[in-house]
């Protein structure tokens, strides 16, 4: 008898620590800290939104950090952030729509991209179909344009890039790049300094990454006659522009749910205007 007491104990406490243990997997929503990851183009928004979500919930913590937007997808379907941030769709990241059913998509901004390049390029617009012939390499040269006699230097993103992904679906029509052209670098702040350091370049940047003092290091292209600008974008007139996502295991819970509902919510609508977003709510009429 003695013998079964102390088994049946044994199982209680198994029991016990596998469900303590379930509890743990889920931390993000049981506790009072999370990890948000992913997009770098919507990091400085989460970081600015963060910092004032917790000075009215200072007993929490939120921790943001950047590593693209597979890697906010990935590690939220994995279970080691809470809030996966994306400039596009998980199935477009994790090409298993089993798996992307599992996530719940939170659309929580808007953001718009311009067509840059160096100063030295002496042409202020392009159109969609000149920009595709430069990325699949048919067009080399700026005075095949009307510019100047020089090399176009094509700088584009890693192709694990949320920004990229948006260039490929918005601008390329999902046309592919010509593999090799040019040369890639993996975040904003090296598209900035290659464009900088190289005559005749061209690549493209997020609206709110173009504040006032690195918008006039370049020459910020129109396309079709169009200005990158919130106004064109709302109109549907600007074609550069994506969905921001945070993305979560199921849906939304605890400390989760409530930070995304202050990013969209009324009172942190001009933190997203004045970082260089679109508020969601501006963005109804889209589908």
């Amino acid at each position: 008898m003695k013998k079964a007491f102390i088994n049946i104990a044994a199982y209680f406490l198994i029991i016990t620590a596998a469900v303590l243990s379930g509890c743990g997997k889920n931390s993000g929503y049981n506790t009072s800290s999370i990890i948000i990851l992913g997009s770098t183009a919507l990091q400085p928004l989460a970081e600015q939104t963060a910092k004032t979500f917790l000075e009215k919930n200072p007993k929490k913590t939120i921790s943001v950090q950047g590593g693209g937007s597979g890697a906010g997808i990935n590690q939220v379907y994995s279970g080691s952030a809470q809030i996966g941030m994306s400039d596009v769709t998980a199935m477009e990241k994790l090409k298993n729509e089993k798996r992307a059913s599992e996530l719940s998509d939170h659309k929580v901004c808007v953001i718009g991209f311009a067509i840059v390049t160096s100063k030295d390029v002496k042409i202020n617009n392009l159109t969609k179909k000149q920009i595709q012939d430069i990325f699949t390499g048919k067009l080399t040269n700026w005075k095949e344009l009307g510019g100047d006699d020089q090399p176009i230097n094509v700088i584009n993103r890693t192709r694990s890039s949320g920004t990229r992904a948006a260039f490929f679906n918005s601008i390329m029509d999902k046309k592919n790049e010509k593999e090799d052209l040019g040369t890639v670098q993996d975040s904003s702040g090296a598209v900035r300094t290659a464009v900088n350091a190289n005559k005749g370049s061209i690549s493209y940047l997020a609206l709110s990454y173009l504040t006032k003092e690195v918008k006039s290091e370049f020459n910020v292209m129109k396309i079709d006659g169009t200005e990158a600008s919130k106004t064109n974008i709302i109109s549907k007139k600007y074609p550069f522009w994506a969905y921001e996502h945070m993305y979560t295991k199921g849906e939304a819970q605890g400390l989760a749910k409530e930070f995304i509902d202050y990013m969209i919510s009324d009172e942190n609508k001009s933190t997203v205007e004045k970082l260089g977003y679109i508020p969601i709510s501006d963005m109804k009429d889209f589908k």
